[in-house]
């Protein structure tokens, strides 16, 4: 599989912060970051176009210390297209049969009961939380102008600072908020 001149960036901007970097060298496998859901206590990795079982099974090599449960997603381009997290023990799903689907199956599959937060618009789901120093909570979300029914659910979020995005231009090509953004847990006197 050829290198893209994406992958090499981003590559080299993790070496550059110390980064420890696994590489996927079966060429069989494949691994798209919007299909990796990360809870803080176990990963959901969605089979979809561009995630298929082996890439999965390179990820729970990688990260032994975590459990690795795997989601179809068949309607959806990834599984991050209709949840990502909002807290450290709150899922954010959309609303569709698809989204509810794959909660399911989440759900079935982990031993720990996480809160769940339905939005109507599956697309709204895909947020980005921080738990930043001095701030807290931390939740950047779709726009009001975009989602505002979605909108109307974060705003119960009293905990949480939020922070919307307009992001209907990189929506177009498929670029959710999680997939335009790289979180690094590092201190900040880089």
């Amino acid at each position: 599989m050829e290198k893209t001149a994406k992958v090499e960036a981003v590559k080299k901007a993790l070496q550059d912060l110390q980064m420890n970097v696994v590489e996927m060298t079966d060429e069989n496998a494949t691994l798209d970051g919007g299909d990796v859901l990360f809870t803080g206590r176990e990963f959901f990795v969605g089979l979809s176009k561009r995630t298929n079982q082996r890439g999965a099974e390179i990820l729970a090599d990688t990260f032994k210390d975590y459990a690795v449960s795997t989601v179809p997603v068949s309607d959806n381009l990834h599984l991050k297209s209709f949840c990502s997290m909002a807290g450290p023990n709150l899922i954010v799903i959309g609303s569709s049969e698809a989204a509810q689907k794959a909660l399911k199956t989440m759900q079935q599959m982990s031993d720990h009961r996480y809160d769940k937060l339905t939005v109507p618009d599956d697309q709204a789901a895909n947020c980005i939380y921080l738990n930043v120093p001095g701030k807290g909570h931390v939740l950047l979300h779709r726009a009001p102008e975009e989602f505002p029914e979605s909108v109307k659910v974060f705003e119960k979020l009293k905990e949480h600072m939020l922070i919307p995005v307009a992001n209907s231009e990189l929506s177009k090509v498929d670029g959710c908020l999680t997939c335009c953004s790289l979180l690094i847990n590092k201190s900040p006197n880089l």
